[in-house]
Order: C-alpha cells, then structure tokens, then sequence
C-alpha cells in the first residue's frame, strides 16, 4: 500500500437496510480521501467484522433490529476506545443525540443532508474539528440541564449524565482556554473563534488540544457535558 492509499480514511457502514448502506457507500466512494473497508446489517454483524477491517471511523444506523446502534456504538467503544463512531438518522429526536453521547459517539448525521456536508463533517470528525450546529447544542445543554435536575431531585446521582472518573482537571485553564472553551459548547467551529478572538485557527487547534489533554476528554461533544457538570457555563 502506498503512501496515497494509507491517508484515505477508512469507513465501515451499519445500516440493516440494504439501500441505506448503498446510499452511504455511493456518497463515500464519490470521495477520493474516504474508502468504505466493509459492511453490516446490524449491531451485532459489526462488532463481529470490524476487527478485520480497524477503520477509522464507523457510520452507525440508530434504530436497526436485534442490537440497535446505541447499544453497538457502547460496546464498541469499549473495545476500540479511539474509534470514531457518527450516528446516521432520519430523527431529530435530541434525546438520540444525548444517549449517543453517552455511549461515546463522536458526531451525528441526518440523512437527508447533501452528500457534500456528510463529506465536510466527517473529515472534521476525523481530526476532531467537528462543531456541533448552534441548534444542537442548545438543545443538548437543555438536556444535559433536565437530565442533572431530574438526578437531584430524585437523589438518583445515575440520572446525571456523568463524565468518566478520569475526567479531572489536574491542570487548571488559562483564562484563554476558559474563553475558547465557553465558545466550542455553544457549537462554534474553530474558524469562528479565531475571528472572534482575533487569533489563527492553528492557535486554536491547539488550545483546544490542552484542554481536552488537562481534562482527559476526547471530544467537543464530551466537553459540552463536561462543562455543563463542572459549572463552567455561564447558566
């Protein structure tokens, strides 16, 4: 394999519908950065093939039959922690999108989505750059609030949607991570907090990688929670 066919990113489709993988695989194969490494018709086909394969990232249907894509994503997040895993559904029930996270997801598609925005947000999943809209996380952060006042007045700690006990910050923020920080929940992308801050994205980039290395965190959407839970959101 040479240098070329070893940078594409490799991708493995789960959907029990036929045509929904095939519309996958055409939206993937008209990308010369993606190749599709192989394929499931359900939960449990996909835990048992992926080992084969090891790709980069993994598009997981939510409602399949048998082992749905909830239950699948969490195990296999457990087995392959760095694996990126973006739900695909026709819902925008906000609830999918919250137990999603929970189980370790990186990112959510519709379905319905030009092909050319599927191909833009998995690039940026792919290198952690993904935003989230300003629509979602409004919504996630109403979740997230409803979910942790639920836990308190029940005095059921499980229903607060908690983040891993390696989540601790050893390091505090800098001011400036603080404020890059409180930006990437509301669903900003790195451009847009460059120009707000008047800084480069590449500087960016990095403060968002110190933040989520201080937290032991891997992703935006896991530092939404995180934020939420630890009060650094200005609620």
């Amino acid at each position: 394999m040479n240098k070329e066919q070893e940078a594409l990113i490799r991708v493995f489709l789960v959907d029990d519908h036929p045509h929904g993988r095939e519309g996958m695989r055409e939206i993937i194969g008209s990308d010369p950065d993606f190749t599709v490494v192989g394929e499931a018709a359900s939960g449990e086909e996909a835990i048992a093939r992926i080992d084969d394969v090891l790709p980069d990232l993994v598009l997981m249907d939510i409602n399949m039959p048998g082992m749905g894509g909830l239950e699948a994503t969490q195990q296999l997040k457990f087995l392959y922690p760095s694996l990126k895993i973006v739900m695909v559904t026709v819902s925008d029930d906000i609830t999918h999108l919250f137990e999603a996270i929970k189980r370790g997801a990186q990112g959510y598609l519709f379905k319905n989505l030009a092909p050319s925005a599927w191909k833009e947000y998995l690039r940026a999943v792919v290198v952690d750059e993904a935003p989230m809209s300003k629509e979602i996380a409004f919504k996630l952060l109403q979740e997230f609030s409803s979910a942790v006042s639920g836990g308190a007045a029940d005095g059921n700690s499980r229903a607060k949607p908690g983040i891993s006990d390696s989540s601790v910050l050893t390091t505090p923020l800098t001011s400036r991570e603080k404020d890059i920080l409180e930006r990437v929940v509301t669903g900003e992308s790195n451009k847009e907090i460059a120009t707000a801050f008047g800084l480069s994205e590449h500087t960016v980039k990095n403060h968002l990688k110190n933040i989520l290395q201080k937290l032991h965190l891997d992703n935006r959407v896991q530092l939404t929670r995180y934020a939420y839970e630890q009060g650094l959101l200005g609620k």
